[in-house]
């Protein structure tokens, strides 16, 4: 019964990063074929108010799938290294593109293309792993035995490509129901042909899974040939809804309606191979862990997932309605208050509480950060001697000395205000 849970999970927390992560990689994209730098501009202060909540869903889908089905994590990591290292640099690059560009006072076209052409590569990088799954990677007794290339497949690529359809289609809707102006009819006129190429792409893939996918699909069993055929009609149904509504108000509607397509689309794709986890052969039962990390990761990733959905929910909230950047004001040097009655500026000494006060609370922070280290260690390891004492001592030294030097450096340069109200 946990493995059930487990591969619940696997999928509540996948499912949960295409649907979100999937809107602002697929902004991302379009950022790159919009010419008006203002609405690229906008894009990107957009998708900051939410990328880091979305991406946190593909680090519990990690988790999960590590601890609680590692005979599918060891399969399926050795054979889709290259494009899963790749989609990792694109996302600190996407990250560093995103605020990097948000910091700066005007639109850098750089900084820009950083962003779109990372969305982009994180989207193709999804597509191979996806694709090279589906195609049944190379196995023997639940060992990857196929060569560095097994990955890229005529299936593979086209999962990718599929893939970007998807996401732009989510984006597009994302953009109508976020944005005015030419921003908003922009996102309206697009929302058709991308849905329709969506379509197509689901068409090929669907049909062409039957031949890329070594497993034989079990349909003659009612209840998977059920569950499969509502998931369809429910994706269809949500793709006429979106259909309708690109263009016309209310603006969510679109958006609900792609959200509701793709999660349809991958309780199909479950429906027709579970209880298979990676094709041809490894199944749910033989690729799970034993039953004590099987509850601890049901309690654990369990608990953490309302965290992080409210965390998502909050920032929807904070951000709901239309976007509208706000007017910046220009930097000035020095604040009005930080000057004398003469005009000079008065040198800035913080108070020797406030240094203790920040000592010590990243003192104990520190200590923690060790504590459930370790206590993690004796979990997982069922043993405390994985990293020397001395290491970790040097370690989290080296990242308090670090912490501390930095904060006083950023604080001299002015960056951001210290407890007490001081201004450096």
């Amino acid at each position: 019964m946990p493995e059930y849970l487990t591969y619940a999970l696997v999928l509540l927390s996948l499912g949960a990063y295409v649907v979100l992560d999937g809107y602002d990689l697929g902004v991302g994209m379009l950022s790159l074929v919009d010419r008006d730098e203002r609405r690229r501009r906008e894009y990107n202060e957009l998708i900051a108010t939410a990328w880091d909540a979305n991406e946190s869903w593909i680090i519990l889908a990690g988790v999960a799938l590590w601890a609680g089905l590692p005979g599918a994590y060891a399969t399926v990591l050795p054979g889709v290294y290259p494009p899963l290292v790749a989609m990792l640099f694109a996302v600190i690059l996407r990250g560093m593109g995103l605020e990097f560009q948000s910091a700066s006072g005007t639109y850098r076209r750089g900084w820009g293309l950083l962003f779109g052409g990372a969305s982009l590569a994180v989207t193709l990088c999804q597509g191979l792993v996806i694709g090279a799954v589906l195609s049944g990677l190379p196995q023997q007794d639940g060992h990857f035995t196929g060569g560095a290339l097994a990955w890229l497949t005529p299936y593979s690529v086209l999962c990718a490509l599929g893939l970007v359809c998807v996401y732009l289609l989510a984006g597009a809707a994302w953009l109508q129901d976020k944005t005015e102006g030419t921003a908003h009819a922009w996102a309206g006129r697009l929302g058709r042909p991308l849905l329709g190429a969506t379509v197509v792409a689901a068409l090929v893939l669907g049909f062409g899974l039957e031949v890329a996918d070594p497993q034989h699909f079990h349909f003659e069993q009612p209840l998977r040939a059920t569950l499969f055929g509502l998931a369809v009609a429910a994706a269809a149904v949500c793709g006429a809804v979106a259909w309708y509504g690109f263009g016309r108000r209310p603006d969510w509607r679109p958006f609900a309606a792609v959200l509701g397509a793709e999660a349809a689309g991958l309780l199909a794709l479950v429906a027709a191979t579970a209880p298979v986890v990676v094709p041809p052969s490894l199944t749910l039962h033989e690729a799970s862990s034993p039953h004590g990390s099987q509850v601890f990761l049901v309690v654990g990733v369990g608990l953490c997932m309302p965290f992080v959905l409210a965390y998502n929910i909050y920032a929807w909230w904070v951000f709901r309605g239309k976007f509208r950047e706000p007017a910046r004001q220009p930097p000035t040097a020095t604040a009005p208050d930080d000057r004398s009655t003469d005009g000079t500026a008065e040198p800035f000494t913080p108070r020797p509480e406030s240094r203790v006060v920040v000592i010590v609370r990243r003192t104990l922070l520190t200590l923690l950060g060790i504590l459930l280290a370790a206590v993690s260690q004796d979990i997982f390891g069922g043993e405390s001697t994985w990293v020397d004492p001395l290491g970790i001592a040097l370690l989290s030294g080296t990242a308090l000395v670090a912490w501390i030097l930095g904060d006083r450096r950023d604080g001299r340069l002015g960056e951001y205000d210290l407890p007490g109200g001081e201004r450096p």
